[in-house]
């Protein structure tokens, strides 16, 4: 393809350079080092708000095995039923799975494409559901205190998937927040993974879980270097911590060059006549890390997605087929139907979205999409 539809962002090796040369002098490699240890702490401070309560993260090897070790310090036992939306990455779902639990699959939300809670808590008087694993889909935030509210009215547990919405997601609430700092999101490491709550209990227990489960706090119950609940192997390495430090550096500037990214595109696609986009709803501030929207049939986007293949254009339908839809996930429940995402899973498409598009790039998508939409128009008629 001329024309790539995602490319990292991530730091060069001048910039890598002296955090690198840190790990050498510090002879610690992984098993909570310091490197890891600042990343923890600087990502707290961007996401500790004034006058909030204090907030507590810990770091991971990476984000679907931070949602499978939250799900278990949540106290989600093996064999729960776990509510997920429909639209999502399959690693939501897979993370449910590993963790011993079933999903069930439900509708969004048909503003914002988000598993809201009016949704699950219309899901629980359907079906039985032990637990929510919610998504910040496509970057747009979920209001935390309203999944605390959710969860004190049902004692049912919930938990955020925000792998991209790193910028955008607050974490000022007991329902635990997921972040992925995967190579292909705005603040990337490589791969790794934060998980923040303002509950010290959830996120300790992550902590200890990406350690095997055994005890490195002398005040709890658990004798010092024993294990009471077995964990797993799932701790960020010095060296992806040194990439996520090195891209921290850089957040606000590369922030501020999506949102400027994503507005332009956003206007130049909604003025090309006969394609009127179905966005989905969120402020203009959020950092994305993909451009996907809605058209108004599946023919019209299969008419845009020749067009890109002929121009050399890459093209993907996040996240689709829906979770219902994928062999592993078939067979799952699902709470009620799901027109918001069946319609979706029609109609939706994803543009190349990425820092290192040139304007020639740019330019070579939005002829390409005008293309299909006149060869559309054509072929109705």
């Amino acid at each position: 393809m001329r024309v790539e539809l995602l490319v990292p962002d991530m730091p060069t090796a001048a910039e890598l350079l002296p955090w690198l040369e840190r790990i050498d002098a510090n002879r610690w490699y992984t098993n909570f080092g310091p490197l890891a240890g600042e990343l923890e702490a600087r990502l707290r401070e961007e996401l500790q708000a004034a006058g909030e309560k204090p907030l507590f993260v810990t770091s991971v090897s990476n984000a679907t095995a931070g949602l499978e070790l939250t799900l278990a310090a949540l106290g989600v036992k093996p064999g729960a039923r776990v509510l997920v939306p429909a639209l999502t990455f399959v690693a939501s779902a897979t993370a449910i799975v590993r963790a011993g639990c079933e999903p069930v699959v439900a509708d969004i939300d048909a503003g914002n494409w988000t598993l809201t809670p009016a949704i699950a808590q219309a899901a629980c008087a359907r079906t039985r559901v032990d637990a929510v694993l919610t998504v910040s889909t496509f970057g747009v935030p979920h209001e935390v205190a309203a999944w605390d509210d959710f969860s004190a009215r049902t004692s049912i547990p919930a938990l955020i998937d925000a792998a991209g919405a790193w910028g955008n997601q607050r974490c000022n609430g007991r329902t635990p927040v997921v972040f992925s700092l995967h190579a292909t999101k705005s603040l990337g490491a490589g791969e790794g993974g934060l998980i923040a709550s303002t509950d010290s209990a959830i996120v300790s227990g992550v902590r200890r879980a990406t350690n095997f489960g055994i005890n490195l706090d002398a005040s709890a119950p658990t004798p010092f270097g024993q294990v009471a609940q077995p964990g797993t192997n799932a701790k960020l390495s010095e060296y992806h911590a040194a990439v996520g430090l090195a891209n921290l550096a850089r957040w606000n500037e590369r922030a501020t060059r999506r949102r400027a990214l994503m507005a332009e595109m956003r206007t130049r696609l909604a003025a090309l006549p006969g394609l009127v986009p179905a966005w989905q709803q969120g402020d203009t501030s959020l950092v994305r890390t993909l451009l996907s929207f809605g058209v108004a049939s599946g023919s019209l986007r299969d008419a845009i997605e020749e067009a890109c293949a002929l121009a050399g254009i890459a093209t993907r339908r996040w996240y689709l087929p829906t979770l219902d839809r994928h062999p592993a996930f078939v067979t799952c429940e699902r709470a009620g139907e799901l027109p918001v995402a069946t319609r979706l899973c029609e109609t939706l498409i994803g543009l190349p979205f990425h820092l290192h598009l040139a304007s020639a790039d740019k330019d070579a998508v939005i002829v390409a999409v005008e293309r299909g939409v006149a060869r559309c128009a054509n072929t109705a008629t």
